[in-house]
This record gives C-alpha cells, sequence and structure tokens, in this order.
C-alpha cells in the first residue's frame, strides 16, 4: 500500500445542522462550525466533512439536493463556505463535503425540465418509464418504504424511480450527458479549495437493467433495494471515470459509503488506484439487521463486535485503509448501541473509544461522540423528525407491535438519536443555540456536555484527545497507522485484544468487555503503559488482572 498524506491524520464528521447555531434561528450554520474550529484542532481533529449544506427542501435532512452550486440560506452563504475554506487552510486542517449524486430533489431544475418533457433532454437525466393501468416496471422497495415507482407530476401514465424519499429521484447515470453535468460540479468545488468528498450511497448508481422482479421478502410483495443491488453489474466503469475525471487531477481526498461490495473488488474501490481514498467500515454497524424491520433486530453482543471488526480487517488486509467509524448521522449512538444496557459507564464509553480508534484505518469521530453522547429516549413518535424512522415504526405496527412496542423498537436505532444538537454546556438548550432547536435536545445534557468535560483529566473528551494524539506521537504513530493488526485472546469471553505490529515496535492493545474483572497471562513481557482508561493496572509477572472495561495500550 502506497503511503498518503491521509493516513495519519484523524477525521470528524460534522452534522451542520445540529453542531453550533451563531444566529439563534434554532438551525445550525456555517459560521457556527468556524467558531468551533479551535476546538476541534486542540482536540486532535485534521479531516472535517460536512453532512449536505446544499440549497434543499430537507425532505431527507439535505440529502435532496435542489442546487448543487449553492449553500442553503438556513446554513449561510458561499461567503462563508469561502471562509470557512481558508479558516481551516490556516489551521492545516481540511475540508469535505457530502457529495450525493445517486439522486437530486424533485425541486432540482433538472427535474422539473423532466416533468415539463419527460421525452426531451432532461427526461433522460432520470429513470421515467411509460406504465398504462399502473402496472409498475419492477417490484422493489425503496429504502424509506413503499415502491420505488412514483406517478410522474402531470403525467398520470409515467412513472419515475427513486430509490430512497418519493422527493429524491434517481440520477440516470446511463446517460453520458448527467455524467459530465456530475463531473463538471465535482471539479469546481474542488477548484475552489476544498479538499474532497465522503460520498454517499454511491452502489445504487448502478441498477440491475432491464427491469425486473425479485422475489418478495415482505407482506407487500416488495424486494429489499438490496436484491436488486446484488444483481447489478458494472459500478466500476462509472466509478473509474469519475475518479480519473474529477478527483485524480486534484489529489482530492475520497471517503466512499460502500455497501453491497464484493471482496474481489476491493483493490478496484480503495486500492493504490482505487475508486476512492477509503470507504468506511460498516460491518458492525449492519450486524443483525433483519428483511423484516428495525423491530426484528438482533442486539449486538460485546463478542459480536469483536468479530465483526476483526473479520473487516482481516478482509482488507493491505489492500489500503478502511475508515472506521463507531457513529455517524445515519447510526444511533455507539455508547448505546455496543455497550450491554446498563453498563454505560465512563470507563465502558472509553473502553469503546480505545477498541475503535486503535484499530488500522483513518479513525472518523462523528460529533458528540468525543463527549460520550447517548441515544434519546423519546417519549411519543410525534417527537422523532427522521422519515426513516417514521416508516420502520409503521412497519413495527403492521407487524402486530403495539405503540409502545413498536416506539421503544424504533428508539433503539433511530437516525434522530445522533442528530439532536451538539451539548456544549448545561445552559438553555446545551448551549447550540438561544432560539428554539429544531430538534429537541437530549434530556440529560445537563449532565453529559463538553464544559463539564473541558478541564477535568478523567472525562471522556481527554481520553479521546489522548487517544487521538497517539497517532500523531514519533514514539508510537508509524506502527499505529502502519502496524499490522493481528487478534488475540479471541476464545476468551468478553475480551477484545489485537497486536499492533510494527519492524521495531509492538503494541497490545486490550480491553475487559465485562463489569467483572478478568485475569489473562501475557505471551511477553510489558516494557511499558501506553494508555489505561483507569488509574492503576494490576500486573504481576506475566500476568494482568484488568477490572470491568478496562482498557489498556501496551508496548510489549
Amino acid at each position: 500500500m502506497q503511503k498518503k498524506w491521509w493516513h495519519t491524520k484523524t477525521a470528524y464528521q460534522i452534522y451542520p445542522k445540529s453542531f453550533c447555531d451563531s444566529n439563534g434561528d434554532g438551525i445550525g450554520d456555517l459560521p457556527g462550525i468556524i467558531s468551533k474550529l479551535d476546538y476541534l484542532k486542540d482536540l486532535g481533529i485534521d479531516i472535517i466533512w460536512l453532512s449536505p449544506i446544499y440549497c434543499s427542501p430537507l425532505a431527507d435532512q439535505g440529502y435532496d439536493i435542489s442546487d448543487y452550486y449553492n449553500i442553503d440560506p438556513r446554513f449561510g452563504t458561499m461567503d462563508d463556505m469561502d471562509r470557512l475554506i481558508a479558516e481551516a487552510k490556516k489551521r492545516d486542517m481540511y475540508i469535505l463535503m457530502d457529495l450525493v449524486v445517486n439522486h437530486c430533489s424533485d425541486e432540482h431544475e433538472w427535474f422539473k425540465k423532466a416533468c415539463e418533457d419527460p421525452d426531451g433532454e432532461y427526461g433522460k437525466y432520470f429513470y421515467i418509464e411509460d406504465c398504462p393501468d399502473g402496472k409498475l416496471p419492477c417490484n422493489w422497495r425503496s429504502y424509506f418504504g413503499g415502491s420505488v415507482w412514483e406517478p410522474l407530476p402531470g403525467h398520470p401514465d409515467k412513472y419515475y424511480l427513486h430509490m430512497f424519499h418519493k422527493k429524491q429521484p434517481d440520477l440516470n447515470w446511463e446517460n453520458p450527458k448527467l455524467r459530465e453535468e456530475i463531473y463538471k460540479m465535482i471539479n469546481w468545488w474542488l477548484d475552489k479549495g476544498l479538499a474532497g468528498f465522503r460520498i454517499d450511497a454511491i452502489i445504487n448508481i448502478k441498477k440491475a437493467l432491464p427491469w425486473r422482479d425479485y422475489p418478495a421478502n415482505r407482506a407487500d410483495g416488495m424486494c429489499s433495494p438490496g436484491e436488486m443491488l446484488k444483481h447489478a453489474v458494472g459500478v466500476g466503469e462509472f466509478l473509474g471515470e469519475m475518479r480519473d475525471r474529477t478527483f485524480l487531477p486534484h489529489s482530492a481526498f475520497t471517503a466512499g459509503e460502500v455497501f453491497n461490495e464484493k471482496p474481489e473488488e476491493l483493490p478496484d474501490f480503495i486500492g493504490d488506484n482505487g475508486y476512492f481514498s477509503t470507504m468506511f467500515d460498516f460491518n458492525e454497524a449492519i450486524f443483525g439487521g433483519s428483511e423484516k424491520g428495525w423491530y426484528d433486530q438482533t442486539p449486538i453482543t460485546p463478542n459480536d463486535y469483536r468479530s465483526c471488526c476483526f473479520a473487516s480487517q482481516k478482509k482488507i488486509g493491505d489492500i489500503g485503509m478502511l475508515s472506521n467509524i463507531i457513529e455517524n448521522h445515519d447510526e444511533p449512538r455507539g455508547v448505546s448501541r455496543y455497550i450491554p444496557e446498563g453498563e454505560c459507564t465512563l470507563t465502558a464509553q472509553k473502553l469503546l473509544a480505545t477498541m475503535n480508534v486503535m484499530l488500522r484505518g483513518l479513525p472518523f469521530i462523528y460529533q458528540g461522540q468525543e463527549i460520550g453522547m447517548e441515544n434519546v429516549e423519546f417519549q411519543s413518535i410525534s417527537e422523532v423528525d427522521d422519515i426513516s424512522t417514521l416508516d420502520e415504526y409503521q412497519v413495527a405496527l403492521d407487524a402486530g407491535l403495539t405503540p409502545d412496542a413498536a416506539l421503544k423498537a424504533v428508539n433503539r436505532v433511530s437516525r434522530d438519536n445522533a442528530r439532536t444538537p451538539f451539548q456544549w454546556d448545561a445552559s438553555a438548550n446545551a448551549g447550540f443555540t438561544t432560539g428554539t432547536p429544531w430538534l429537541k435536545v437530549n434530556r440529560n445534557y445537563t449532565k453529559i456536555n463538553l464544559e463539564s468535560q473541558k478541564n477535568d483529566p478523567d472525562s471522556v473528551y481527554q481520553y479521546y484527545r489522548r487517544l487521538l494524539a497517539l497517532r500523531k506521537d514519533p514514539a508510537y504513530s508509524k506502527t499505529v497507522v502502519y502496524g499490522d493488526l493481528l487478534p488475540v485472546f479471541e476464545d476468551q469471553d468478553r475480551v477484545m485484544a489485537y497486536y499492533r505490529k510494527s519492524a521495531d515496535q509492538t503494541l497490545l492493545v486490550i480491553g475487559n468487555y465485562k463489569t467483572q474483572p478478568q485475569t489473562l497471562t501475557l505471551p511477553s513481557k510489558i516494557k511499558n503503559i501506553v494508555l489505561n482508561n483507569l488509574p492503576q493496572l494490576k500486573t504481576d509477572e506475566n500476568e494482568i488482572t484488568l477490572e470491568g472495561y478496562q482498557a489498556v495500550v501496551l508496548e510489549v
């Protein structure tokens, strides 16, 4: 694997709507982000990914873009964006935007023109089909429930395809003219000084054509989108062309949201000449998923979490570098998901941080993760904003769950868990806004907030700072960034441990994922305790006893 400038960095995802509101309208904005750059730099962050800030009707919180060339006034102006890029540069930081090109908004100019003339030039930018008598081309279900086909406004016999929300019509990548428009837009942003992109839902750009039905997997008679993706062949032609026309000439950094990739395709995706610089590891996030819906999902155990992480590491090997996440804007809070119920202490939160950040790959911290923000307890479905959660709530009700049980089921994995405002301090609205927040602040903000942790050496925040500093510490950086990863103690119940080995150094990362102490015999002597989430470590010759949820990084 060739060494790249970004390998030694740490990345951070900002959900702009919920990060920091500078003008009191209840919505986070670009000036708010600029005001927190020094905070992020001090935390140890180098690369910042912004979830979408383009003009959008927000049917799917900005992932439905109505103008790729403009900033939504809710978030600020293009001058603010230019200032953010410039201020980040001064601090040796890099800004990424979200690249959402599987679909746009139904309020985009292209779609409006397609509605005016479905058989004209812009009609070919989308998948529009004649459906006399409402007979649909295929039985695919959208990611947000219901058919992927929707009547084209003004044309009752014509339908358009949307793999996501009906306000997110899919763009037709088979059309070279459409691709040219996308490449022009990407280059326009990169010429502005953007460092690169996180690339949204990109596998979906290749459809299995011609349209056909697949076996239904729910009572609605439809199949999941993932079923179609198994049959779609040739996405690499589009991705290679996009890389060569845009990312490569600008030496841009790109992180792909890639699901359903085939193992043999990994070198094509993130090898030395991959379509992307890196891709996210979702192995832990997708664990326990059910075709029936969220209500039927199997909770992940500590042993499952360990297995998922190690499977991803083994699969990638030395092909390239993964981006490792605990949570993001589409997932619940990691400390509420990966730590068993009733065991979520500060020590346990630090263990989870250690196990993830010390893996081989680029750590992506999601806003609030560094202070241990937790899931929300929604009292009613009326408190939920997320379209995916609302759909899954209905799926649970249709399956026979009571409203209380359905709410509890979707609470656990709702995307709104990660979208509540950042908890800066214990003042009104957690210091996020002087107005009314667009989404309610988590009720626990008086206990969990940055201000209370900033100067506490024992806090989750200060632990994250120490952990992230290890990537840059000359004494350990080479091993932490490039060292091999070798699992150890895999047969030990609720112990997660692995070596990070370089030519002249061996680190042992080890965590007791239990509330009770565990004693282990180490294969070699401890030279140095590099990091410990508790004040002491009990050692006796080659034996160590780890307290409940104790995690250590040892040089051996």
